[in-house]
């Protein structure tokens, strides 16, 4: 195992402690699982301490949304959502506040085993356990706050727990345009550790990717933008969020900050004049307990402090452009986000159109919603194809930023072919190796079947090195990269009728071999599954919000 740099006791003298960079690296090189070593994690799942899914402020007042399940037929269809700029705005009141929610994070149904019973959500989590937390800051909404206040959402109930109201010049502290609100996510990365040990700090950071483009997409659907507010340090958003009482293995971690609303919501904030006014905010209720016991995982501790965002913005954001106009096709969008699950299984048959992988992968380029959240592009895509019509099985590259190309070829094998797809050339995409590579695809996936059984597979390569420009705290924002990927790639396969599922658990450097890097730069940090599911009939579907 990778040796952490860092321990609770120190002999003396006292070493040179570790550099934020090579913490991260070290963290990363320990996590990651091999052929013949898994990342350190549970031996056993201890189900009495399984964490509970759903945390709530007791003692909040609860404002209960309404609830605006999709209706058949209804509403923008799929291909129009992505294109925000064609729609008009939608007022900040207390229904399209209600449906932003809904269709971001609310639950999307109940499944039922014999005794057991477990609920899905719209945004996906690894294993099921939801480790992502919402948090909103908003003026007064008629029905549901007579002054601006701080809320806790609570997905079970599709609820608001009022946390705290704020002073009409706190809020206007923050200098937020009208019609604009803010969404905090912050992560209990227990719920993740419970499970997967050491590893889960990457799941949780998939999380709140997902967590992120859902938002991001849902806010489109109602003309709105979603752009991160990099103002606020972490410490600043425990003050905001009035989240400096989560202590301990349940801690509710601040992730982001983002603005929603018309236009592209750019903030500038005066961080020390809206803490200034936040002083005599009066905070309601007390975070419930989520376990009744713990194992403490440290490095995950420690990852997490070394990456958390200093205040201001890491990098120059690159524009992104909106997405080309397409002819309004496909099915509801509202029935695509609520009707989105993650595939256990592929059936090992079914192929899909080559026109269809296409317009899969320009959904994935950095352009329009959900990834003007980032300021650049960081992450490409190796895929493993296995059956597209009218396409050679093999191994592909998509590089989503051109300017990497070079670097790519470089690092990558000398006796890749770089053949760029004919018919489509306006997609970066190039086949590396001609070959039926299911197995292999299988093989590196932690011996998982679905990897080789769905249409195509791919790993999420993030370009590390940046690490040395922008620093550590850019760590966990790759890992929200690859899960807005993630999150575009679930709603691409429920639109086409087929299914998705991301897959966290895989063989790091095996990967890395496959291309045939040799360095720590370029890193797989997540998989992904496509194609169409086999559905397990033991499970009943009980409605999301039934009586």
């Amino acid at each position: 195992m990778t040796p952490f740099p860092w321990s609770r006791k120190r002999a003396e003298p006292e070493p040179e402690p570790p550099s934020a960079l090579e913490v991260v690296r070290a963290y990363h090189q320990r996590t990651k699982h091999s052929p013949y070593r898994y990342a350190a994690g549970p031996h056993d799942l201890d189900w009495a301490n399984q964490p509970d899914p759903f945390r709530v402020w007791e003692g909040a007042p609860r404002v209960e949304l309404e609830r605006l399940a999709p209706v058949a037929g209804e509403g923008l269809r799929y291909t129009e959502v992505w294109r925000r700029g064609e729609r008009a705005a939608a007022a900040l009141e207390a229904r399209n506040l209600s449906r932003l929610l809904y269709d971001a994070f609310a639950l999307s149904a109940w499944k039922q085993y014999g005794e057991s019973r477990w609920a899905l959500r719209v945004n996906p989590s690894s294993g099921n356990l939801h480790p992502t937390e919402v948090h909103v800051v908003a003026p007064a909404v008629e029905g549901i706050a007579d002054r601006p206040f701080v809320a806790h959402y609570a997905p079970r109930e599709h609820a608001l727990e009022l946390r705290a109201e704020l002073a009409p010049e706190a809020w206007a502290a923050l200098g937020v345009p009208e019609g604009t609100l803010l969404v905090a996510l912050s992560s209990i990365h227990w719920r993740e550790a419970w499970k997967y040990g050491e590893r889960a700090w990457r799941y949780c950071q998939h999380d709140a990717g997902h967590a992120m483009a859902a938002l991001s997409l849902s806010a489109a659907a109602l003309g709105w933008g979603v752009r991160p507010v990099e103002a606020f340090g972490r410490a600043d958003l425990e003050r905001l969020l009035g989240l400096g009482v989560t202590r301990g293995p349940e801690a509710e971690v601040p992730d982001v900050l983002l603005a929603v609303g018309p236009g592209a919501v750019e903030l500038e904030v005066d961080v020390d004049g809206v803490l200034a006014r936040w002083e005599g905010v009066a905070w309601r209720g007390s975070p419930s307990a989520l376990s009744p016991e713990h194992v403490e995982w440290d490095v995950i501790d420690v990852v997490s402090e070394v990456t958390a965002d200093a205040r201001g913005a890491l990098e120059a954001r690159v524009e992104v452009p909106e997405r080309a106009a397409e002819a309004p096709a496909g099915p509801p969008w509202r029935e695509v986000v609520h009707h989105r699950r993650s595939a256990v299984a592929m059936d090992g048959r079914t192929s899909m159109a080559l026109d269809d992988f296409a317009n899969v992968l320009r959904r994935t380029l950095p352009v329009g919603a959900p990834f003007d959240l980032f300021a650049r592009a960081h992450v490409d895509l190796v895929l493993f194809v296995h059956r597209v019509e009218g396409l050679e099985r093999g191994l592909y590259v998509l590089v989503r930023d051109p300017a990497r190309q070079g670097e790519l070829r470089a690092a990558f094998r000398d006796t890749f072919e770089w053949a760029p797809l004919a018919g489509h050339g306006d997609l970066p995409l190039a086949r590396l190796h001609a070959g039926d590579l299911r197995g292999l695809a299988a093989r590196i996936s932690c011996q998982q079947s679905i990897a080789g059984d769905g249409c195509f597979s791919l790993g999420m390569l993030a370009d590390l090195g940046d690490l040395e420009r922008a620093g550590a705290a850019l760590y966990p924002r790759l890992f929200h990269e690859t899960g807005a990927i993630g999150q575009v790639l679930y709603l691409e396969a429920e639109a086409l009728g087929l299914r998705g599922t991301g897959i966290g658990c895989f063989f790091d450097d095996e990967v890395h071999a496959v291309l045939g890097l040799t360095t720590q730069r370029f890193q797989s940090l997540y998989h992904f599954a496509f194609g169409a599911p086999v559905e397990d009939t033991r499970l009943s579907t009980l409605p999301a919000y039934g009586d």
